[in-house]
């Protein structure tokens, strides 16, 4: 019998070709057409289908023959070597949250809330409403656009005590995300080669912009009890380095969730203040509390000596990478045109859409159930991990934030953990990306942010497997 389409020839074709050598010689055409049941003509068009398809090669007189792969000679590019010279800063080639899981896994290493945790509707919105203004097509203040300015600056003022000066638009510079805004900070607060005094552990992407604006890091040790770091130990780093700044995270830090209380904030704010110097509040998870609310430091200076960080990427959308500095005296202005040199402005349509869903009556509704929502999340993921994951310790649950801090035995090869447990479909995030010096200790960052929440119990399971295969 004929058969006039050659798909079932080339599907078969394909299934026999992957499993066959290169090299490796197809049936003759004549054995082809006894196989299928089609024409000489149809075999030939499936053959010069794979032929066009770089699956085989057709060798007149002899035969066709599954296609040897010839790995092509790249160009040489060995002269940069010399013209680029050694590095400034090395730095990881993508940090291990930024990696993309695939589809089926259970993700607990990335730093972005999914969509089911955002304002969706609040932000497609607010999005068609931006592109239709003025936003769309203008230029807007190298500052930022007034009205978002004014927005972050209502918000620290509201936290502010009344007898504080309170902070206005002209302190706020608009920034495009977080990490932007830290590279402009670090570079205008701190000369190349000159110390920074950093939390250990702290936020990775705070240290790889501190690296790449050539400052020198001093680690200042964090304790697990969630406290923060000891005021006294900051004033002897202080005092040994000659350091002029302190990178924090006074609310709820990532990694470890740890929250300042007033009294250790006021403490570490005069050591600020003593030694001349300023503090780098980075208030990232401002609208992550839980079990408290955030208590930015900016709010109790009066002075200029803090450096205020706010971004609404994480809970807006990653879409919408806006973040506010919040500074003043000429520290507010080299920031600025730090921003300027490196950007010009940041887009009005992005400033704008921002402005719009956190002026929408709906972003607080949004807020209160993103509470809701992160606590129950917790903790599932605490109690799965304690009931399943004896090895895995969580000294601390944190009262907002987006991770959990995690502690593994003694002598565990965290760099094998995270290959083992992506391979049986569970994707963590080891600790030693957010130190700045030797880790201290082995830890995982586990998120509760990724999909599938009801998974968490397996995919602790898959952990303590994983540990359990190394301690044997």
């Amino acid at each position: 019998m004929n058969d006039d389409s050659s798909a079932r020839i080339v599907a078969a074709l394909r299934s026999w070709i992957r499993d066959a050598p290169a090299g490796a010689q197809l049936p003759s055409t004549r054995a082809l057409v006894q196989a299928h049941g089609a024409s000489p003509v149809t075999v030939q068009k499936a053959l010069r289908r794979l032929g066009a398809e770089g699956l085989v090669e057709s060798r007149p007189g002899v035969g066709t023959f599954v296609r040897t792969v010839r790995p092509a000679r790249g160009p040489d590019f060995g002269w940069q070597t010399a013209a680029l010279r050694t590095p400034r800063a090395v730095l990881p080639r993508i940090a291990g949250p930024l990696l993309t899981a695939p589809p089926d896994a259970q993700v607990l290493h990335a730093g972005y809330p999914g969509p089911e945790l955002l304002p969706e509707r609040l932000v497609r919105t607010a999005l068609g409403r931006a592109a239709r203004g003025a936003a769309a097509t203008g230029r807007p203040p190298a500052a930022g656009v007034p009205e978002l300015r004014a927005w972050f600056a209502t918000e620290l003022a509201d936290a502010t005590p009344a007898h504080l000066g309170a902070v206005t638009p002209a302190d706020v510079v608009i920034a495009p995300g977080s990490q932007s805004a830290l590279s402009s900070i670090f570079r205008a607060l701190v000369a190349p080669g000159q110390p920074l005094l950093v939390e250990s552990p702290t936020y990775w992407g705070a240290i790889q912009a501190a690296r790449q604006a050539g400052v020198e890091l001093v680690p200042v040790p964090v304790a697990d009890d969630g406290a923060g770091p000891d005021p006294a130990e900051v004033d002897r780093s202080f005092r040994e380095t000659g350091a002029r700044a302190f990178y924090a995270q006074p609310n709820y830090a990532n990694p470890t969730g740890a929250q300042w209380s007033v009294e250790r904030a006021d403490e570490i704010l005069a050591v600020v203040r003593a030694h001349g110097a300023f503090l780098v509040d980075d208030d990232w998870a401002h609208d992550f509390g839980i079990d408290t609310t955030p208590r930015p430091v900016a709010a109790h200076d009066d002075a200029g000596h803090v450096v205020y960080l706010r971004s609404l990427t994480k809970s807006v959308s990653p879409a919408l990478r806006v973040a506010a500095v919040i500074a003043r005296g000429p520290a507010r202005d080299r920031i600025l045109n730090d921003r300027a040199a490196e950007s010009m402005y940041v887009s009005g349509l992005l400033q704008q859409a921002a402005l719009e869903v956190v002026s929408d009556p709906g972003w607080r509704t949004h807020l209160r159930r993103l509470r809701t929502q992160l606590r129950a999340r917790r903790d599932l993921l605490v109690e799965s991990l304690r009931e399943h994951a004896p090895s895995v310790a969580v000294d601390v649950v944190p009262p907002g934030g987006l991770h959990l801090w995690a502690r593994l035995p003694g002598g565990t090869d965290v760099e094998r953990l995270v290959r083992d447990c992506a391979a049986d479909g569970v994707w963590v995030a080891g600790g030693d990306e957010w130190f700045p010096a030797e880790p201290s200790a082995p830890y995982l960052r586990l998120s509760y942010i990724g999909a599938e929440p009801g998974g968490y119990p397996d995919a602790v399971r898959v952990v303590e497997r994983a540990l359990g295969v190394q301690q044997r």
